[in-house]
C-alpha cells in the first residue's frame, strides 16, 4: 500500500483504445500509468518489468490487475512513465508529472489555438510520448480525442470526415506514406510531425498540397514537443549550451529516470535545465532548430533504437566476434539500422536474413537491422568506444537499399 506520498505505479499491457481508457482510469484514479507494448517480445517485457517495478501489471480492463512482487510505487503527482531506449542498451523509466502535463497539455494547446471545436486524433502506439501527450492534452483541456489501435493509412485519411478529427500528430515517415496514397491531409486544421526530423522536402511537399505543417521538437523526457515550428510554449525556457547542446527547463521536464538516480543526476543539471543531447541553433526571434545529435541512438520510423542494444543480442551470434550498429539515413524512414559485423576467425559472415532471424526473439522489428556489412575490425578509440561516424561514412543508403530484405 503506498504512503500518502507515494502513488501506484500500474503496468498495463495493451495498445489502442483500451489502453486509452487504463490511461485516463489511472490518472482519475491519482495513480501512475506504465504502458508496455504488447508487441515486444516476452524477453522484452520481463526486462522492463524488473529494471522499472511497477505496483500492479494489468492488461487493459478493470480488475484484472496483480501486484508486482517487489513492485514500487511511485511519487505523489507521477502520472506516467514512459518507456524509451538510451545508448547504453538498457531501457529507461521516464518520470513524468502531473504538473508538467498541465503546462504541456495548455502551453501545446494554446500553440495551436486548439479549442472546444477540435479533436486529437491520436493514430500512433500510445507507448509513445507523441500519442500519450495527445492523450494527455485533451484530459487537460477537455478537447476530445480519438484513439486509433495503431497505424491504419485508410482510416487515417478519412478520420476528420468520418470521425472529425482537426489535429493529427504524424511522424515523416507516415506522413510522407499518406501523401503517397493521395490522403487529404489538407483536411486537418492541423498536422504535427514529430519523432524525427521532418525533411524540408517533405514539408515543401505537404505544404504545397494545401496541408498545415507544425514541425514539433521535443523528447520523450519532455512531455513530447515543448516547441512548436521552433517557438517554445508558454512554460518551456530553453537555451543553448556552450558546445550548442539544446537544455530546456519547466515543468513538462521529467521527474528523472525512474530508479536510476545516476542517469537521472546526468541528464538535469543543479540548475533544473534537462540536457537533450540535440546540438541547435536558436536565431534572433528565439525560435530553436535542431542541427544534429550528440547521442547515438538511431531513429527510424520515430522509433527510437539503441545501437548498444542491438549490438548486445548480435553480438551473441555464435560466427559473431565484433559487431557495431549504426543509424544511416534514408528518405522514407529517416534513418535505417546498419549492422557492422566482425565474423570469428574460421567462420563466415553471417547474412543479414540470419542476423533478423536470430535476434528476432529478443528485439522488436524496428531494432532489427535492415542491412549487414563486413568488416575487418571494428574502429575504436582508445578507450574502447566504437567510431560509429567512421563507420556509417563508409556506406550509402543505396548500398543499404541493395541489401535489405
Amino acid at each position: 500500500m503506498p504512503a500518502d506520498d507515494e502513488t501506484d505505479v500500474v503496468a498495463v499491457v495493451a495498445s489502442g483504445p483500451p489502453l486509452a481508457e487504463a490511461v485516463q482510469r489511472a490518472w482519475d484514479e491519482g495513480r501512475a500509468i506504465l504502458p508496455i507494448n504488447p508487441a515486444f517480445t516476452g524477453a522484452e517485457i520481463t526486462t522492463l518489468l524488473e529494471r522499472l517495478r511497477p505496483t500492479v501489471v494489468t492488461g487493459a480492463h478493470p480488475g484484472d490487475g496483480s501486484v508486482y512482487p517487489g513492485g514500487l510505487p511511485a511519487p505523489t503527482g507521477t502520472a506516467a512513465i514512459v518507456v524509451t531506449s538510451g545508448t547504453e542498451g538498457t531501457p529507461k523509466g521516464v518520470e513524468l508529472t502531473r504538473p508538467g502535463m498541465e503546462v504541456m497539455g495548455r502551453g501545446y494547446s494554446n500553440g495551436l489555438d486548439a479549442g472546444p471545436a477540435d479533436r486529437w486524433l491520436a493514430c500512433l502506439p500510445l507507448h509513445h510520448v507523441a500519442s500519450l501527450g495527445a492523450l494527455a492534452r485533451s484530459y487537460v483541456t477537455g478537447v476530445p480525442c480519438t484513439v486509433h489501435d495503431g497505424f491504419d493509412l485508410e482510416r487515417v485519411a478519412r478520420s476528420p470526415l468520418d470521425e472529425g478529427t482537426t489535429i493529427v500528430s504524424l511522424v515523416p515517415t507516415a506522413m510522407s506514406r499518406l501523401l503517397d496514397a493521395g490522403a487529404p491531409l489538407r483536411e486537418f486544421r492541423w498536422v504535427i510531425t514529430g519523432g524525427a526530423p521532418c525533411p524540408p522536402a517533405l514539408r515543401a511537399r505537404a505544404e504545397g498540397e494545401g496541408v498545415h505543417v507544425v514541425d514539433a521538437y521535443g523528447l520523450s523526457e519532455t512531455w513530447g514537443g515543448f516547441a512548436l515550428d521552433g517557438v517554445p510554449i508558454a512554460g518551456a525556457e530553453v537555451r543553448l549550451a556552450g558546445d550548442a547542446e539544446i537544455l530546456v527547463r519547466g515543468a513538462m521536464v521529467m521527474r528523472g529516470y525512474r530508479l536510476d538516480p545516476i542517469r537521472s543526476a546526468d541528464a538535469i543539471d543543479a540548475d533544473g535545465w534537462f540536457h537533450t543531447g540535440d546540438i541547435g541553433a536558436v536565431d534572433a526571434a528565439g525560435r530553436v532548430a535542431v542541427v544534429d545529435r550528440l547521442k547515438d541512438l538511431v531513429i527510424t520510423g520515430g522509433v527510437n533504437v539503441s545501437p548498444a542494444e542491438v549490438e548486445v543480442v548480435l553480438g551473441h551470434h555464435p560466427d559473431v566476434d565484433d559487431v557495431c550498429v549504426v543509424g544511416v539515413p534514408d528518405d522514407e524512414w529517416g534513418e535505417v539500422v546498419v549492422a557492422f559485423v566482425v565474423p570469428r576467425a574460421g567462420a563466415r559472415t553471417p547474412s543479414i536474413e540470419e542476423l533478423r532471424a536470430f535476434g528476432r526473439a529478443q528485439l522488436s522489428g524496428p531494432k532489427l537491422p535492415r542491412a549487414a556489412h563486413a568488416v575487418d575490425a571494428i574502429p575504436r578509440t582508445m578507450s574502447g568506444k566504437a567510431l560509429r561516424r567512421v563507420l556509417r561514412e563508409t556506406i550509402t543508403t543505396e548500398d543499404v537499399l541493395r541489401k535489405t530484405p
